[in-house]
């Protein structure tokens, strides 16, 4: 079931509306699943920039990370509002007809403004960032030492005022072209991590986590 009062008027979903989904737990899965998000936001001269970042999810807010000389880390951290989406496409729906083509997708856009996080508080953000790339990684790999987290700011933004958009099922073809000879159908799309391939030197078994990514 979806959630029929929209965040704000702004995330109102007005194409398609019966694909909106507005309760936190369906944003909050399209989210977790992501390793990256699209962060659109217009610089001092009124420019207008969409840059793909590394992201993950700590509670209500989206997270990201970066250098402290980014253009980007840094016109978000002045509060310059933003709009960041992410994107899962999980088939293609072909049609008999070009123009009923479409794709099974997972969407979420969200509005608001980055603020910095304290830098007491790094250490267990980027922690929650290793664990989100491969499950165990933050008790395997070195931590960040005190000059490459003064180096990095990290930014993060609520997800109060975001939506999701989900396309599921098959072909919606017109009455007059079911006839047509035309292959139709749905394509899934799946994602699939390959073998790991260890780095020169290594010696030790692959761990764990990176084994369950394999099998998922």
């Amino acid at each position: 079931m979806t959630d029929p009062e929209p965040p704000s008027a702004r995330t109102r979903i007005r194409r398609m509306p019966a694909n909106a989904h507005y309760d936190r737990a369906t944003v909050h899965a399209i989210v977790d699943e992501a390793y990256v998000c699209q962060v659109a936001f217009a610089d001092e001269e009124g420019g207008v920039h969409c840059i793909p970042t590394a992201c993950w999810r700590d509670g209500e807010d989206l997270v990201i990370h970066g250098s402290n000389g980014s253009r980007l880390l840094k016109r978000l951290a002045d509060g310059a509002p933003a709009c960041v989406t992410i994107t899962h496409v999980d088939g293609l729906v072909l049609a008999r007809s070009a123009f009923n083509h479409s794709m099974n997708y997972r969407s979420v856009v969200a509005y608001g403004s980055f603020e910095r996080v304290a830098d007491a508080d790094k250490p267990a953000l980027l922690d929650r960032f290793m664990d989100h790339i491969v499950p165990g990684r933050r008790h395997e790999a070195r931590p960040g030492d005190a000059n490459e987290l003064a180096a990095t700011t990290l930014l993060r933004m609520s997800l109060r005022e975001a939506a999701a958009k989900i396309r599921t099922g098959g072909v919606n073809d017109d009455e007059a072209d079911l006839a047509r000879p035309v292959w139709a159908g749905v394509v899934p799309i799946h994602r699939v991590f390959g073998e790991p391939e260890p780095d020169a030197g290594v010696t030790c078994d692959v761990p764990a986590g990176v084994c369950a990514l394999k099998g998922s």
